[in-house]
């Protein structure tokens, strides 16, 4: 809102200092201010609010070394990390661009599918929450949206490559905060709609899902989307799931979201600028720029909130936090063409759904051979496996930090290193 607000001031009275509202980089930076101070200050009193109801998480025995003592900690603190979100979107990003109504809508529809799973957990006393098949139904229909969306959306376009004259066109009606000095000459090729991602670590690294289907003939580009749709809903159910599982001690989940999250805000701004994404030669998505301020809300939303979640933690995120957490690093993969890089810059909530699925399977499989079911880990998810083993909470958090932020490091470097 203040996007138009100043667009209006600027272009009518030419107001000093409303220019500034035109530039991503000014916007991204005061939305990630803005989500950060409101998470930290009104956080604290949403909490203080969550304890006097004493809307508390209910502890179920594992033997955990500290876990009876979490009893009573208040949850549903995801309420504060999407307020924290969407304020600042609201106010700094241009409501109309298609990729932030996506986002949004993402936001909100998994906040409010979690925040029903901890509704029923703690006002109907039911420990199980939302039937699990109510939870995959709605991330399958945000699936089902996303993909529809970004298939038939007239807005939602790519560019492979640009001429010098049209960088420097785009510069000045874009605003991207780049001098339009161009280097070199690149191919001219015109908007797209198309099913074209990015393979990491390959020279020439779009891959168009259409070639899956390459035997349709024509007609395969047509029918892409019978393929392009199902993944979509496949990553979003996997990566938010994913952080439900690694929402299982102190500070894990949003810590690990916050390096997610950055690494993603560096993908869509070298995606959506025209100058970086003709240097690191990766196609050019026009008006996605402006998830860069979508997702430094997003980071300061995370970072804020760590302040209370970390170890020992004043309030737990809940399934209102974790599946929305999630959904928007999916999402937000997808909406950049980036979505392949999952496996890498998600590993963290990638070891934990395996550590689930390989302790299940096993235990089944030696349950059904041997008439006693044997297990891999000492305890899944991954990160009770060490509790047992005797380390701290804060050690393991730490760790995986660091591993964290290696998958970072690496999922930057792809775009150079093919």
């Amino acid at each position: 809102m203040l996007y138009y607000l100043f667009d209006y001031l600027n272009s009518t009275f030419d107001f000093p200092g409303a220019g500034v509202f035109q530039y991503i980089s000014f916007r991204a930076g005061m939305a990630a201010i803005t989500s950060l101070t409101i998470s930290m200050i009104f956080g604290k009193s949403l909490i203080d609010y969550l304890r006097k109801k004493q809307i508390g998480e209910s502890i179920r025995d594992l033997g955990l070394e500290g876990q009876m003592e979490k009893k009573g900690t208040p949850t549903m603190g995801g309420l504060i990390i999407i307020g924290a979100i969407l304020i600042p979107v609201l106010l700094f990003t241009k409501l109309d661009n298609i990729y932030i109504i996506l986002m949004i809508f993402t936001t909100l529809w998994l906040g409010f599918i979690g925040f029903i799973d901890d509704y029923i957990k703690i006002f109907r006393k039911n420990k199980e929450g939302l039937a699990g098949k109510f939870k995959i139904i709605g991330q399958v229909i945000l699936g089902i949206v996303i993909g529809l969306t970004m298939y038939f959306h007239p807005d939602i376009t790519i560019r492979e490559q640009l001429p010098a004259s049209t960088i420097k066109t785009e510069i000045h009606t874009q605003n991207t905060d780049e001098p339009n000095k161009i280097t070199s000459e690149s191919v001219s090729t015109k908007p797209i709609h198309s099913t074209q991602t990015t393979i990491p670590f390959f020279k020439n690294n779009n891959f168009d899902y259409a070639l899956l289907i390459a035997w349709a003939g024509p007609e395969a580009k047509k029918w892409a989307w019978i393929l392009f749709i199902p993944l979509v809903i496949l990553i979003i159910t996997a990566v938010s799931n994913g952080a439900n599982l690694t929402d299982g001690i102190d500070g894990l989940a949003t810590g690990t979201s916050a390096i997610m999250g950055s690494t993603l805000g560096l993908l869509a701004w070298v995606s959506g600028n025209v100058i970086f994404s003709n240097y690191l030669n990766i196609m050019y998505i026009p008006n996605v720029g402006e998830l860069t301020i979508f997702i430094s809300a997003f980071v300061g939303a995370t970072i804020g909130f760590l302040w209370y979640n970390t170890y020992p933690a004043q309030v737990f995120m809940g399934d209102t936090g974790s599946l929305t957490l999630g959904g928007i690093i999916a999402v937000f993969a997808i909406l950049i063409r980036k979505e392949l890089l999952i496996p890498i810059l998600a590993g963290i909530f990638l070891m934990e759904n395996l550590s689930v699925m390989i302790q299940v399977a096993y235990f089944k499989y030696t349950k059904k051979k041997y008439g006693e079911g044997k297990r891999v880990f000492l305890m899944s998810p991954l990160h009770h496996h060490y509790q047992i083993k005797g380390y701290a909470e804060p050690k393991i958090v730490m760790r995986f930090f660091i591993i964290g932020l290696l998958l970072a490091l690496i999922s930057i470097i792809t775009l150079k290193l093919r």
